[in-house]
């Protein structure tokens, strides 16, 4: 019969640890984990070998996780084994890093320390003493202090949740035997950053529980720290040889290292100790590759090493690891998560481990060659695509550059800045890369040479896109970036985008010099809606005046309109009279509807007749409601019928609706197909209004219990306000289960009382864990208490953090205080990060009619 959880936990607790002590309390979590996998492996019916196969996993791999009674499995094993077995990945891996916790300091035995020779324990070391590359770039150290200070995290490189792969099968075999009392030695083969050295990191912490010493030779250099002190590695000791290379390779010490690693691993006397290393795969094919006919042997010790003890890595995950990071990214690693998103053909290390690299590499680039990675970081977070030309480029670069910076720039500061940004980091990756554009597919009678869509073109590195778009997310580029844009982009989606990035920054002048580029009447409708938003009508009537002059019809229209708001209607008839005469249809069909409501139905009539012969089906369903109005049934179905085979879409759909013949639901569709709620849609809400208050809170209680966190808000305040205390109990639990609105409400009910301490405590975590809603509502009940500086600290907060009002309430609260001067440097804050602004009685068109410049500055009248 299958056990139960509770059966087999109660088991597992009688079990004898390594020292003959029975598992106390602290290994929980790792019993109950035991047996949530026991569980499901014996309900799936599945031996140690078939659930082996079906996870992905070895067998000993699975054995160990399901039976060891003092060896937590990694994480990457767990969720191979949830997932093999249908149970729940996030709740396992809880478990997991729960059992990781409780068994810090448990495992290890006091005889089973490092030797006394040379090294330091392996728990003295971080990964990044031994090489392993940080991983992601950065990532929250600390969280934020109290939230009555709401400083800046700290930021501090982070490794990614490990994925295991099949070459961790293999160092756990070497790892387990040098344990064990023999000597052992594993080199992994693999390009750079494929994730060589990690994987050794990984291999050896059962090592560091058990409090072996690792030794990292370098210094003064590798090859002379290790011929110097190899004879003083004792028993228990890791010899870690990162990029071997530097040590084998050696032209005058390499040989002898390798000879005297070999005596080491041959030692009773020191056994067991564990050598760990790496190669690329040019380096092990030059030291493994025999020598031709008579060519001196140079590699012979080092070809003797490594026979039997190299393995190779793979550049890129295989579809295992790759579900098997998906499941770690789902479950809360965001650095993985990111990882993934940005990785192509499964080459995950390499984009992890070149991150921080490229990180380093901009931010230490000369002026000239971070101006040109500024404009490209600008170009793609404001909408340009993939692939920039050097001309763009190298022009948009300039305003990017300090006055000193540009004097001082030499004659190939391009050549020069090129060169510097393409050199590669870890694996291919650069800062910008050269790429080629394919040719666009062309007709017949373009040529190769008319074609500019194809070409030498730049790329800017994935993840410094990504750094450039968080970096400078509050930044407006310089007039050079729009100049160079205006001037060199050639692509119309291009130039759109940044158009309309112009324009939400309030750079009018660019943005309608842009819309130019894209379509002329689209710039001149920009430049008009421009000055009516400025109040300037007059202004945007002269140009719609001379566009129509010109004869743009679109430009008359427009006037026509902006004649009619003004209450100008014989203005309005005068402007359409000259078009009406030629015979445009809209301009009859217009200037019917002002007769019309003058009370002139006949010349109505007249004109609509004459648009409907010059072909407007418009103007035939229009004569068809005059008809019907007038009692004339039978001409009104006539027209209607001739506007529907003319083309007119709404006379279409009456006809096919048979609106005579069943009004009331023709128009109940009609409604429903404009958006307007069906009764089958309204129906829950008419029911929850019928039903007595019991039966609602029971509706909304099973919604609050299946997670709808808006179920659980209007229990509370429904409870509140038929004065139950039962309101904070709802909140409580919501917030408890994560809702962080819960946490809000809560908080305006401590506030309420009187509780400000309270309320602010209540919204710390938020705030801590960067919550902009936390942040937002701190400033709320701080702006209540009359402490306007907290107040302002807690909305800048919420600004970083991504709340979208929190300038708008900073700008409101500053004009509160007769501080207009940081009112206004708040709105161009808000314009240049390109945030919507409203809602605050003051629009930016009354401030800088004309725009700004690039610079901030109000752009003069043009």
């Amino acid at each position: 019969m299958m056990d139960t959880v509770e059966h087999v936990v109660a088991r597992k607790r009688g079990h004898q640890g390594l020292n003959g002590e029975t598992r106390k309390g602290n290994w929980r979590a790792l019993t109950e984990l035991q047996a949530l996998l026991e569980q499901g492996r014996a309900k799936a019916r599945l031996d140690q070998t078939q659930l082996a196969r079906r996870a992905g996993l070895g067998r000993t791999t699975v054995s160990q996780a399901l039976r060891a009674i003092d060896q937590v499995p990694s994480a990457t094993t767990v969720a191979a084994m949830a997932r093999a077995l249908g149970l729940d990945a996030d709740r396992m891996l809880g478990l997991q890093m729960q059992a990781d916790t409780e068994a810090q300091g448990l495992t290890g035995t006091a005889s089973d320390g490092a030797g006394k020779g040379i090294g330091h324990p392996i728990s003295a070391y971080d990964p990044y003493d031994l090489e392993v590359h940080p991983a992601g770039a950065e990532c929250d150290a600390a969280h934020a202090a109290a939230s009555t200070a709401l400083p800046r995290t700290a930021r501090v490189p982070v490794l990614p949740r490990y994925v295991r792969r099949g070459h961790d099968e293999v160092l756990d075999q070497v790892v387990r035997a040098t344990s064990a009392g023999r000597s052992g030695m594993l080199v992994l083969v693999g390009s750079s950053s494929t994730g060589k050295t990690r994987a050794c990191w990984e291999a050896i912490q059962p090592l560091a529980d058990r409090g072996w010493g690792l030794w990292h030779p370098f210094d003064p250099t590798r090859a002379e720290a290790t011929l110097a002190d190899i004879r003083r590695v004792g028993p228990r000791t890791v010899l870690w040889l990162n990029e071997a290379q530097h040590y084998l390779g050696d032209v005058q010490k390499g040989p002898d290292i390798a000879a005297a690693v070999r005596s080491l691993l041959a030692d009773p006397g020191v056994a067991p100790v564990l050598v760990l290393g790496t190669l690329w795969p040019e380096y092990d094919r030059a030291y493994t590759t025999l020598p031709f006919p008579g060519e001196p042997d140079r590699f012979a010790h080092i070809r003797a090493l490594l026979a039997g003890r190299t393995i190779p890595v793979p550049d890129a995950f295989d579809d295992a690891a790759q579900s098997a990071a998906r499941d770690l990214a789902a479950a809360g690693d965001r650095v993985l998560a990111a990882a993934l998103d940005r990785a192509e053909a499964g080459r995950i290390t390499q984009d992890l481990a070149g991150a921080p690299e490229l990180l380093h590499r901009f931010r230490t680039a000369s002026p000239p060659a971070r101006a040109i990675l500024h404009a490209a970081m600008d170009a793609r977070r404001l909408g340009v695509g993939l692939h920039l030309t050097l001309a763009f480029l190298t022009d948009a670069a300039v305003d990017y550059l300090t006055d000193r910076e540009y004097d001082t720039l030499s004659p190939d500061w391009v050549e020069k800045a090129l060169a510097e940004l393409a050199a590669p980091v870890h694996g291919r990756l650069a800062p910008l890369q050269r790429a080629r554009r394919r040719p666009s597919r062309r007709d017949p009678g373009v040529r190769r040479d008319q074609d500019t869509t194809h070409g030498v073109v730049y790329r800017l590195a994935d993840y410094l896109e990504q750094h450039g778009r968080a970096e400078r997310r509050r930044l407006c580029p310089p007039a050079s970036f729009w100049e160079a844009a205006y001037h060199h982009l050639t692509d119309v989606q291009d130039v759109g985008r940044l158009a309309h990035a112009a324009e939400t920054r309030h750079r009018l002048q660019w943005a309608y010099h842009l819309y130019e580029r894209v379509e002329p009447w689209l710039a001149l409708k920009r430049l008009v809606d421009f000055r009516l938003r400025a109040g300037d009508r007059e202004g945007a009537a002269e140009l719609l005046s001379e566009a129509a002059e010109q004869g743009s019809r679109a430009a008359l229209f427009e006037l026509v309109d902006l004649r009619l708001g003004s209450g100008d209607r014989h203005g309005a008839e005068e402007l359409l009279a000259g078009p009406a005469a030629s015979g445009d249809p809209r301009a009859l069909r217009e200037l019917a509807a002002l007769r019309q409501n003058a009370g002139d139905a006949k010349t109505a009539e007249q004109l609509l007749i004459e648009a409907a012969n010059a072909g407007d089906p418009q103007a035939l369903f229009t004569l068809s409601e005059l008809r019907r109005a007038a009692g004339d049934d039978e001409g009104a179905e006539r027209l209607l019928m001739q506007a529907a085979d003319a083309g007119d879409a709404i006379a279409q759909l009456l006809l096919n609706e048979h609106m005579q013949d069943e009004p009331q639901e023709f128009r109940s569709s009609l409604a429903h197909r404009a958006g307007a709620p069906a009764e089958a849609d309204a129906a829950p809400l008419a029911k929850a209004g019928a039903q007595d208050n019991q039966s609602v809170d029971l509706s909304l209680a099973e919604a609050a219990e299946a997670g709808q966190p808006w179920a659980v808000i209007e229990l509370a305040r429904r409870q509140q306000q038929s004065g139950n205390q039962g309101a904070e109990r709802f909140l409580i639990n919501a917030a408890a289960a994560g809702h962080q609105w819960a946490v809000i409400h809560l908080a305006r009910l401590r506030h309420a009382a009187g509780d400000r301490e309270g309320a602010e405590q209540l919204l710390a975590e938020g705030a801590d864990r960067g919550e902009p809603t936390a942040f937002f509502e701190i400033a709320r009940i701080r702006r209540a208490a009359g402490d306007l500086p907290g107040a302002e600290q807690a909305l800048n907060r919420a600004d970083e953090t991504g709340h979208p009002q929190a300038l708008i309430e900073l700008f409101l609260l500053l004009t509160a205080a007769g501080d207009d001067a940081r009112a206004e440097a708040t709105v161009k804050r808000a314009l240049n990060a390109g945030k919507a602004w409203g809602g605050t009685g003051r629009d930016v068109f009354s401030m800088w009619s004309y725009g700004l410049d690039p610079d901030g500055t109000p752009t003069p009248p043009w």
